[in-house]
């Protein structure tokens, strides 16, 4: 699994997080990366790589993963990323998202994802904003929840 790299004869596998793949291309301003546990036992893995223009990447993608473990790849033609509101932070004044609405049309998935709380914000090397979100939203009519983890950068 991964992708084999070699340095200073050091041979292995290893794995790339998408925003380290994001740095490879030029017209990539950003990331936004949903990691989420929803409360029918799916997990659902989402990055969607912002352009300096403001469009998807072709080059986001994610994984859908059922309760048995089988796998359903996704690409940014499959889902729907929608933000609702907005937060500025008060030391840096970035502007963030910071409530969304992600669908999945082909599973009949809405979800409304909302920041546990708004101030989630790192200001390191690179500023960014990660954190906890909870998850209210349907699926094929049927209510349910969840939890998860959102990365923001380039913002």
């Amino acid at each position: 699994m991964g992708e084999r790299f070699e340095a200073a004869g050091v041979a292995g596998r290893g794995r790339l997080q998408p925003q380290e793949r994001a740095a490879r291309h030029a017209e990539q301003a950003g990331w936004d990366w949903f990691a989420l546990q929803l409360s029918d036992g799916r997990d659902l893995m989402f990055y969607r790589l912002r352009n300096k223009d403001g469009s998807a990447s072709d080059f986001s993608g994610g994984t859908l993963i059922a309760p048995d473990g089988t796998t359903q790849r996704l690409a940014v033609k499959d889902i729907i990323i929608e933000a609702l509101d907005h937060w500025r932070s008060p030391r840096t004044g970035t502007r963030y998202p910071s409530r969304w609405r992600l669908q999945l049309p082909s599973q009949s998935l809405s979800l409304d994802i909302a920041p546990v709380i708004n101030d989630q914000e790192l200001d390191l090397s690179v500023r960014y904003w990660e954190g906890a979100v909870s998850i209210k939203g349907a699926a094929g009519g049927k209510p349910l929840g969840g939890t998860g983890y959102v990365e923001l950068a380039g913002y």
